[in-house]
């Protein structure tokens, strides 16, 4: 038997647990889903390993890495299930979590009507400790050690066991949270601590209280869940390493992972975004739009040569994390969304889902609320059958429900489930909007790519409302995030705040604090096992206006840094604000710009699976065609339906017809058409004259 070797990638999502496998020899994948385990995740993980090396007739040995995107710290945000939690702060500012950023939503035009969501900690659990440091770093106030035993004595004696610290301008100096460390690791030896210097050294103290006591809030769980798996895998693969996914679009080994949980905050739509990004730079398109549809909800991300767009003002609910992540925008728009009545007697679809369980009506224990899934089995769009036939639908059970949804509207079932696919198409495509026309960028300029068990199915209205030139949809769409996973790099952001006029910047002090950033990476990527040769280092730098109140980050070549190589930074700012906002004040002398954080990505490389190309194959579609069903598009038309591993590259399906395959399906619209690519990618355009 050959020494053939495979590293597996797993993303656990709302209903499936997703697997891919790609043998480092040939670079060829194999691909299975098995349903996810809601109340132990770890289960449908390893269901899932078994699973996937079974059909590969390979032993646990063979393992060389596994990858895993899991949303176990999104998703106790999302559902506000946090415990109780301490929080220690600089004397005076024990209500910094109250004022926040004294503003209101957008959405709410009188502050009257908005109501503040709960502090992530109550009034009542929150301590103060003398001592003061200046933006600078100096000391102002010596730190006072009676105050700091004091509050932890106060959360042991309360049964609190999570606490954040975050004190004013630790960023600039960490000596008084790490005395503050000591001393809760002293009178409270059991308790789970994270500090703001370690989290986020980066100024506003508000957004780093926030992203503190949240890394601290998802600790226990997110450790708990990951040492679960490291034990369970050793039982399969003893050893093999096992990374997990960051919102930044890099991996970590799960032991520094528990260290830091709060950086796999957005880990599956960051996989799912970079395996389309491959997918779709592979097939030679180099702007693009992910649109990741799963059961509870769709992601949607750009993507602009290879790179998604990074943000550090995202938030999951209600807590703003300043954490690098990948700038996604997610919508409750799945396939599991439940349509329903509001009080006005309006049609709305989400953002509630019928998850995994009990899910849609169709289902075989389905709930008793329609869904957009039951709309697209009555209309006929997707079989009546899931997984090739392992999920039997009942279409009469989901056109019971919407009749009777239908009726309380009085429209017919057919006017009833397209209005709820219509109202779901509109929330994808609002979101597509909001990740491209709010930053800028002309949304037709963009191929969509779409992926997930659902994403694929409103493709041909995305394009007609939002004007999209073309969709790619890649062969096992489903199973992208997991795909996504092999081809991450190792990666850890570290930033510090230096607040500097352009015109005043110490060179040497950027320097130097690029350097010691630098060092930072290389240390942590030395213990992740990549030889300093192989390491990468990316310098960005966050720049604005002086006056402004956000920054807009821009990169900062490699090399010496010297005058003009900062007089560079400065310019690819004033073109980064252009793009952004639509002007700015480059020939202006007396608009000053200013530099606010200096950040350093520390990036160990992996090999990349390959995309391997199909080979041709004779005679045309009707070698793919299974049979016909009535569909309904502008009417019930008999549908030629497709099996989409029978077609092959060059090979065109026009519209109406539709596409299967084991994990999804592909309705093509009339006036369309699907094109198969060479590496077995569809690609839908609108036909000439349409």
């Amino acid at each position: 038997m050959s020494e053939r070797r495979v590293r597996i990638g797993i993303d656990t999502g709302g209903t499936f647990t997703d697997v891919v496998a790609v043998d480092e020899e040939t670079g060829r994948t194999t691909t299975t889903k098995t349903p996810s385990t809601p109340t132990d995740p770890a289960e449908g993980f390893l269901t899932g390993v078994r699973k996937v090396l079974d059909l590969m007739g390979l032993p646990g040995e063979a393992v060389t890495a596994v990858s895993h995107g899991t949303t176990v710290a999104t998703n106790q945000l999302l559902e506000g299930k946090l415990d109780r939690i301490g929080f220690v702060t600089t004397e005076g500012y024990e209500s910094v979590l109250e004022i926040a950023r004294q503003s209101v939503p957008d959405g709410y035009g009188n502050s009257y009507f908005w109501v503040k969501p709960p502090r992530i900690v109550p009034a009542d659990l929150v301590r103060t400790v003398r001592g003061r440091l200046d933006h600078t770093g100096a000391e102002v106030r010596p730190f006072d050690e009676d105050d700091a035993r004091a509050a932890a004595r106060f959360f042991r004696d309360a049964g609190i066991t999570t606490i954040g610290v975050c004190f004013l301008h630790a960023y600039a100096d960490d000596a008084h949270e790490r005395r503050m460390l000591e001393v809760i690791r002293e009178e409270h030896p059991g308790a789970v601590v994270s500090i703001s210097s370690e989290v986020l050294r980066e100024y506003r103290e508000y957004e780093r209280s926030v992203t503190t006591l949240v890394d601290a809030a998802v600790k226990p769980k997110v450790a708990a869940y990951v040492t679960n798996i490291r034990t369970r895998l050793d039982e399969i693969a003893p050893g093999v390493p096992f990374y997990v996914m960051k919102s930044n679009g890099g991996v970590l080994s799960a032991g520094e992972v528990v260290h830091q949980p709060i950086t796999t905050m957005l880990s599956g739509p960051a996989a799912g975004a970079l395996g389309a990004a491959l997918i779709a730079g592979t097939a030679g398109f180099d702007r693009v739009l992910t649109c990741d549809g799963g059961g509870t909800s769709t992601d949607v991300t750009v993507v602009i040569d290879g790179e998604p767009a990074l943000t550090t003002e995202g938030s999951v609910g209600d807590y703003p994390s300043k954490i690098p992540m990948i700038d996604v925008v997610t919508v409750g728009a799945g396939g599991g969304s439940i349509a329903w009545l509001s009080p006005e007697g309006t049609l709305k679809v989400g953002p509630k889902s019928a998850g995994a369980d009990p899910g849609p009506i169709c289902y075989p224990n389905g709930g008793d609320q329609p869904t957009v899934t039951d709309a697209h089995v009555v209309l006929g769009r997707i079989p009546p059958h899931l997984l090739g036939g392992e999920i039997p639908l009942s279409v009469d059970a989901a056109r019971t429900g919407l009749e009777q949804l239908g009726g309380k509207l009085d429209l017919s079932l057919e006017r009833t489930a397209t209005g709820i696919l219509e109202i779901s198409a509109w929330n994808q495509a609002n979101a597509l909007r909001q990740v491209t026309v709010a930053k800028g960028l002309d949304v037709r300029d963009f191929t969509l790519t779409t992926f997930g068990g659902s994403g694929s199915l409103l493709a041909c209205r995305l394009m007609d409302i939002l004007g999209l030139p073309r969709t790619l949809v890649p062969p096992n769409p489903g199973n992208v995030s997991a795909f996504g996973l092999l081809t991450v790099d190792v990666r850890n952001d570290y930033v510090q705040t230096v607040v500097s006029k352009h015109a005043d910047l110490d060179l040497d002090r950027v320097r130097a604090v690029y350097a010691d950033l630098e060092g930072q990476a290389a240390d942590a990527l030395d213990g992740e096992g990549f030889a300093r040769d192989h390491q990468r280092m990316q310098r960005t730098a966050d720049l604005r206006y002086v006056g402004q109140a956000f920054e807009v980050r821009v990169p900062v070549a490699d090399g010496q840094l010297d005058a003009a190589a900062a007089d560079e930074v400065a310019q690819a700012f004033h073109a980064a604000h252009r793009q952004l906002y639509g002007y700015d004040f480059a020939d202006d002398p007396r608009q000053a710009v200013e530099w606010v954080n200096l950040r350093i990505s520390g990036i160990g490389p992996i090999r990349r699976p390959d995309i391997v190309a199909l080979p041709a194959r004779d005679g045309g579609i009707e070698r793919a065609q299974t049979g016909t069903r009535r569909v309904f598009f502008d009417d019930w038309a008999e549908t030629p339906t497709y099996n989409r591993p029978d077609l092959a590259p060059g090979d065109v399906v026009s519209g109406p017809a539709i596409i299967e395959e084991f994990g999804s399906t592909v309705p093509v619209h009339p006036g369309f058409a699907a094109t198969v690519d060479a590496y077995g990618n569809l690609l839908l355009t609108k036909e000439s004259g349409q």
